[in-house]
């Protein structure tokens, strides 16, 4: 990561909404903050763009079974971070675009939900490969301008609203983190429900147990780098802080 963070901890939000681009990016993402703000009485809600689909190494899989399968895994994932509610868009995996179809539909839940706080992953992230990740990035921000605004997708019968932060995970500079010291093990134990992704993501195989304890490990020596660069103790998130 490149920066010191020049911020701690939020205010916990009266509501958060956390996009992402694929079931278990969330978790990845933000999912430590995402608990530890459920636990302190915030309304947390979850937004995946698309389906999931591509997500198996198995060319053979059948991809009905499997999209239906991920989202029963969200949600068992968002239950272990006290999220009331995952909203799914339903998007090809692999095809998301920014289009303005799929911006007026992000915008529709931005203003149903009414979050104080919206994550989703940095588009600007320099060598990002997956499509996906840079194409939501984008379109979630373009979507959190339009709910700000009431001239924009004015059709929809619901107020617009304007978050007062927005917080970019996966970030290049990071410059907010945090504190997440309760709740890494949350976070982990919600990307294990993903039982789908242990073989590709979570390079957990041929040896489940150890391979499990490594994975939990890496999570949690992640969290601690970021308490690092911010010369904290213990665990945490970091991002990229943006005011709408």
């Amino acid at each position: 990561m490149n920066a010191t963070p020049s911020s701690v901890d939020l205010p916990v939000p009266a509501r958060a909404l956390a996009i992402g681009a694929h079931p278990d990016d969330i978790e990845f993402g933000c999912g430590a903050t995402l608990a530890k703000w459920a636990r302190a009485g915030c309304e947390a809600h979850m937004l995946v763009l698309t389906d999931g689909s591509k997500g198996t190494w198995d060319a053979h899989a059948d991809l009905e079974a499997l999209v239906a399968l991920r989202v029963e895994e969200q949600r068992a994932a968002a239950s272990v971070l006290g999220a009331v509610e995952v909203h799914f868009l339903g998007e090809t995996d692999g095809e998301l675009t920014e289009d303005r179809l799929t911006r007026a539909r992000i915008c529709e839940v931005v203003r149903r939900t009414r979050p104080g706080v919206v994550f989703t992953h940095d588009p600007w992230k320099p060598y990002r490969l997956h499509p996906d990740h840079r194409h939501a990035g984008f379109v979630v921000i373009d979507a959190l301008v339009a709910a700000r605004d009431p001239h924009f997708f004015a059709e929809q019968a619901v107020p617009h609203h304007r978050p007062d932060a927005l917080l970019l995970f996966e970030a290049e500079i990071v410059d907010h983190i945090e504190r997440v010291d309760n709740t890494v093990d949350t976070k982990v134990d919600a990307l294990l429900a993903h039982r789908s992704q242990w073989r590709s993501t979570h390079r957990i195989d041929d040896d489940p147990v150890h391979q499990t304890e490594a994975f939990r490990r890496r999570i949690t020596d992640r969290a601690r780098e970021f308490a690092a660069a911010a010369t904290l103790d213990g665990l945490a998130e970091g991002f990229k802080q943006l005011t709408l």
